[in-house]
């Protein structure tokens, strides 16, 4: 099983002057510490106006920063969200292909269309149309990186003549693909489109155990056509990190950080009601914690086995891979034997500190990590062997590139 690092950028309120400088800082000093560590991938979001949730609106910038710490992790958007007021497909190409070759080829490319009010209102984008646009926006993406030139494309919402988009990436024919999946019914999307699947929600082994089943049965069948040039069959899931080799430590310094991500998370897109500039998300939390899932007493059970959420007399709390190594060892041989690929952890949440998050991925490297990796590269040879024909039918069903007219030019216009 591989492992990821996941980064909103989060900033609870109240906020210093420095306070977003120092957080970027820290963030690329734990890239580069899980660089040197072993872990396989850094996922950084796109999010716009979601207030301490997520301070993280240009990711191809920080991921660059990223590519020039680092020398062997993988970098992922996780995700660009392409619905056609977010970003224009030129655009996302443009810039995945240039940090793919600063990064010498290191580039995993996740898309999205988003579900808050705040980034679908504030870029003027029709909830009922996001999901049309994101496959329609897909096909032109994936297009644009195989296509030389590029044949233009007239849909229903996006319409762009013959360009040869440049520069082309170092992974060919494109850097791998995802999509955030917050349900399971965006999951079997993945599937039906042959493209990895980010899991965003908090579910333990047996329920992840059906959607991974479902997952790779629709990468067999005829009902996948796959949505790039490539097929990518992976499915991973998100949870939060605090590692320590006393329990009690662990819950002290994570467990906080780790409710505060779930609670600020359905404030932006479920329950809130934000007022831009105003609202205090980190107080409501305080107040309003208990009722919503992230029950601190709960959560803070010690001694038991580790699941995403910790239940007493009925009722959960979000708890995640927040304990031991030991528990944290128990509760991902679960996900391993689910078949997950990968899991990435949220470590820089809520008022997390920089240097326990430094202490908890050195320990989990150290401890955890290793006997997962051990088996990985043979685990992952066998499952492109086993899924190679699929993925071959996949990609036959998928319309091939389309070639411009051998007669198209682009007519100078100088103006003096």
């Amino acid at each position: 099983m591989k492992f990821g690092l996941f980064y909103e950028h989060q900033l609870p309120r109240p906020w210093g002057p420095d306070s977003e400088h120092q957080l970027l800082k820290d963030a690329l000093d734990q890239v580069e510490l899980a660089d040197k560590l072993g872990l396989d991938c850094v996922w950084e979001v796109e999010h716009h106006f979601l207030e301490e949730y997520s301070h993280s609106s240009a990711p191809e910038v920080f991921l660059a920063a990223c590519s020039q710490r680092t020398s062997r992790i993988r970098l992922g958007h996780g995700i660009v969200q392409i619905p056609f007021n977010f970003n224009h497909p030129a655009r996302v190409v443009e810039r995945a292909a240039t940090l793919d070759l600063i990064s010498d080829g290191r580039v995993e490319l996740g898309t999205g269309e988003s579900s808050s009010a705040a980034e679908l209102e504030g870029f003027l984008i029709p909830r009922e149309e996001k999901r049309d646009q994101w496959t329609e926006a897909l096909d032109a993406i994936t297009r644009m990186f195989v296509e030389e030139p590029f044949a233009g494309y007239k849909g229903r919402w996006f319409d762009m003549p013959v360009r040869n988009v440049v520069p082309k990436p170092m992974q060919r024919p494109h850097p791998p693909l995802w999509v955030a999946c917050s349900r399971r019914e965006t999951i079997h999307l993945a599937a039906q489109n042959g493209i990895g699947a980010l899991s965003f929600s908090f579910i333990e082994p047996d329920e992840a155990k059906t959607w991974v089943d479902d997952y790779y049965k629709t990468i067999q069948s005829e009902e996948c056509v796959a949505g790039g040039f490539a097929v990518n069959p992976n499915i991973a899931v998100v949870m939060p990190l605090m590692c320590h080799a006393d329990e009690e430590t662990a819950i002290d310094r994570g467990i906080d950080g780790g409710h505060f991500f779930g609670y600020s998370l359905i404030h932006h897109y479920a329950i809130g009601q934000h007022r831009p500039g105003i609202t205090n998300i980190w107080d409501e939390f305080q107040e309003k914690r208990s009722l919503f899932g992230f029950d601190r007493d709960i959560a803070s059970q010690t001694g038991d086995s580790l699941a995403a959420q910790m239940v007493q007399q009925g009722t959960g709390s979000l708890r995640g891979a927040v304990g031991t190594p030991a528990q944290l060892r128990q509760l991902l041989k679960g996900y391993e034997a689910a078949g997950v690929d990968q899991v990435i952890f949220v470590g820089q949440a809520g008022n997390n500190r920089h240097e326990h998050i430094c202490e908890s991925l050195e320990l989990f490297a150290k401890e955890v990590m290793p006997e997962f990796h051990e088996n990985e590269e043979r685990r992952e040879k066998e499952k492109l062997e086993r899924l190679g024909p699929a993925m071959e039918a996949a990609l036959a069903r998928r319309d091939p590139p389309r070639k411009a007219p051998e007669d198209y030019f682009i007519q100078a216009a100088m103006q003096i």
